[in-house]
């Protein structure tokens, strides 16, 4: 049986220490899940209600519903901004909440993980992260976790892929991810 997870990050950055950590994911999935990172977030206007119409659906959007809608979890990346979620990363969760009771999470699992530049490697915003996919209904894997704190420092030579105690982690989560997205895909 194949599973797959998409992951969505939350830094458009160029050079992005959290895409880098999404690589890492994909490099290191375990076998028999697909991970897939999802381009294009920078893309997808603000989430407007007056605009999730059949009408007026923007493409941008209903690629991300479309892409969403055909996996079975999903794996977030989340820096720290002013101690909180991303706005490119709420917005993609506000979308894809939609439809209200239907949305492209609701059942299915989810892992936040992250890295950033201060102490506790951005455990607030993924705290926050966490509460809004829950309430986006969906099934969010609270004790899979990964905050790798003093991004700057760490990955200034070192990609995570090749950080030993990060390949660890990371691959504590994937194997706890794919293991409750295989229920949803059997």
């Amino acid at each position: 049986m194949s599973v797959r997870i998409l992951a969505l990050v939350g830094s458009l950055r160029a050079g992005s220490h959290n895409r880098q950590l999404a690589e890492a994911a994909v490099k290191h999935a375990p076998e028999g899940v697909t991970i897939e990172l999802y381009e294009g977030l920078a893309d997808v206007p603000f989430y407007n209600e007056d605009i999730d119409t059949e009408a007026a659906l923007p493409a941008t959007a209903a690629r991300l519903r479309e892409a969403a809608g055909q996996v079975d979890g999903f794996l977030l990346f989340s820096p720290e901004y002013n101690g909180t979620i991303p706005a490119v990363l709420k917005n993609a969760i506000d979308w894809l909440s939609r439809p209200y009771g239907a949305g492209s999470f609701t059942g299915k699992p989810v892992a936040v993980v992250g890295t950033a530049f201060g102490q506790f490697g951005g455990v607030w915003a993924q705290d926050e992260t966490r509460k809004a996919l829950g309430i986006a209904g969906a099934t969010v894997l609270e004790d899979a976790k990964l905050s790798i704190p003093g991004s700057v420092v760490r990955f200034a030579e070192t990609h995570p892929a090749d950080d030993a105690e990060v390949v660890t982690g990371l691959t504590a989560v994937l194997e706890q991810l794919s293991a409750q997205a295989g229920t949803v895909a059997a």
